[in-house]
């Protein structure tokens, strides 16, 4: 057995299903271990699509998502998934290849000292240089990656290494106990929540890397504290629930910002500060914080709790829902919000104009969609609209990448979830310019069978830049592309292409598309007028008294 052979078993010890990747000169060894293995390569068009499937499988999953690279070129095309995943807590390993330890200490091709790379943008990197201890490395990768907070890691493997005699076998994976929060600070939580007068729930992914979604809603609804989620936190609490206020972390004041201004106690779960700058809710910081989670808060001047309580989500919601009596106080002043909230929703439902309004658009996609159906968001405009209007009522339905925000992972993202959840509707929403940085994808998807929707938002343009252009400066500039016909781009692959031409067309066409047994993509035109209507309506934006 060689150290490839050797990793492989490792791998399988794991549970790892796929491997996304690509083949390379320097990772043979690890492509012919695989040769009869329980494990699925999927071969890719590009290292950033695999890097992006495994970031996406593991959030899903909450299980690491594997991807493969050779050296050089390789792993830097993989660095933008991988440092994703680690910045939206999705546990990911990365493999690659590396010239053989005899031709690190001279100039060699395509060398690049890879640990040293990856080492700013992962939680742990290690390059295997002793066979034997290979069980060790993968053993420690998976327990690192998949730890609260999740994140990705990664393997470097030289090729002679690879190709080496190796002895071992698989650790035993160990059960991670539970951790509970402590008396004292449940104690706290109870006090400083059963005095407020206007405490409001702030919940982040963290809920959804806890499973802590009924929970969360339990305690919101025996206590009537109104709840608002971040762009990862979608879904934790159903968004019909009459205390959800959806969500917030746009970059400009929204009805919700009203919450924030009259809260006299944020009781913020799961949540990240990288979700959600607390710049932005709490620039004086002045509002007293209850951090629940399971680890404890980052340091931030605009965010130093009153009370820490760190242990299982779940549990700790419970146990101080148990010690807190707000029998005797009103309903906090956000639950007020909510029926502003639905009117501003549903007054696009009727809307006819044409290109069609960002709003609509979501609209009627939420229409076609069930509870347990996918949607991915790529970044750009869109996702600005997507955070603010597309409402989840199961978590990780809605995938929004938020912390490193990075363009192109909506549709190697949405292969990935089509093969967690095959019998699920999955569309990737992405814009004009995300699209065709991995619109590759689509191929791999074809080849290996994962039928979903892609819905291009088609302003010819970078619009979330315009936007900001437009804001700062009054003018836009070095923003605007052309395109390729689009359905004929889709037709040219093996796959169905619909054009929108008119605002009635989209449910019908969106049902169509979801209905086929190959990958769809539809080509709608958006007016992104509402983007500088939605910042003047934001800037006037008065709160209710």
């Amino acid at each position: 057995m060689n150290t490839a052979e050797l990793l492989i078993q490792c791998l399988e010890n794991e549970g790892v299903e796929y491997i996304f990747g690509l083949p390379g000169e320097e990772n043979l060894h690890v492509l012919e271990a695989l040769q009869g293995s329980s494990i699925q390569f999927i071969t890719t068009r590009h290292e950033q699509g695999a890097a992006f499937m495994a970031d996406v499988y593991g959030r899903l999953t909450g299980k690491a998502g594997v991807c493969l690279s050779t050296l050089g070129p390789g792993a830097t095309n993989l660095m933008t998934g991988v440092a994703d995943a680690n910045l939206d807590g999705a546990p990911l390993v990365a493999i690659t290849g590396q010239v053989g330890t005899d031709r690190m200490h001279i100039e060699s091709h395509q060398y690049l000292d890879l640990v040293a790379m990856f080492n700013p943008v992962t939680k742990w990197n290690t390059q295997i240089v002793r066979p034997n201890n290979t069980p060790e490395i993968v053993r420690k990768a998976f327990k690192q990656s998949q730890s609260e907070k999740p994140g990705a890691v990664h393997i470097d493997l030289p090729e002679n290494i690879a190709a080496m005699a190796a002895e071992g076998k698989a650790l035993k994976r160990d059960n991670q106990e539970k951790t509970f929060a402590a008396y004292h600070g449940l104690n706290q939580a109870a006090t400083l929540i059963s005095q407020a007068v206007n405490p409001l729930i702030l919940v982040g992914n963290g809920a959804i890397r806890a499973n802590a979604s009924e929970a969360l809603t339990e305690f919101a609804t025996q206590l009537q504290i109104p709840v608002a989620n971040t762009f990862m936190g979608k879904g934790v609490i159903p968004y019909t629930h009459p205390l959800a206020l959806w969500t917030v972390g746009l970059q400009q004041r929204d009805l919700i910002s009203c919450g924030f201004d009259r809260t006299d106690l944020v009781i913020a779960v799961g949540y990240d500060l990288i979700e959600y700058s607390p710049k932005r809710w709490n620039a004086e910081g002045k509002i007293p914080i209850i951090h629940l989670g399971n680890n404890p808060a980052e340091i931030d001047s605009s965010y130093i709790p009153a009370v820490e309580v760190v242990g299982d989500i779940s549990d700790s919601l419970m146990e101080i829902l148990r010690r807190t009596d707000r029998s005797q106080k009103a309903k906090p002043y956000a639950t007020s919000l909510r029926p502003g909230l639905c009117a501003d929703y549903e007054q696009y439902a009727k809307d006819e104009e044409f290109p069609v309004k960002p709003q609509k658009i979501i609209y009627d996609l939420r229409s076609v969609m069930g509870d347990e159906d996918i949607v991915i968001s790529d970044v750009g405009a869109h996702k600005m609209w997507m955070a603010r209007h597309y409402h989840c009522s199961r978590p990780n339905t809605c995938i929004i990448s938020n912390g490193f925000a990075a363009m192109g992972i909506a549709i190697p993202g949405a292969l990935a979830a089509k093969l967690v959840y095959p019998d699920r509707k999955v569309v990737a929403v992405t814009g004009d310019g995300g699209f065709m940085m991995n619109s590759q994808e689509l191929e791999t998807a074809l080849r290996i069978g994962t039928a979903f929707v892609t819905l291009i938002f088609h302003d010819g343009g970078y619009g979330l830049i315009e936007w900001k252009q437009q804001n700062h400066f009054g003018h836009s500039s070095f923003i605007k592309f052309n395109n390729p016909d689009f359905v004929k781009f889709a037709e040219s692959m093996g796959l169905k292409g619909y054009r929108v031409e008119t605002t009635a067309d989209l449910v019908p066409i969106l049902q169509e598309a979801l209905a086929q047994d190959v990958p769809t993509v539809i080509d709608c035109p958006v007016d992104y007028r509402e983007n500088l209507m939605f910042t003047k309506k934001a800037g006037q934006l008065l709160c209710s008294t």
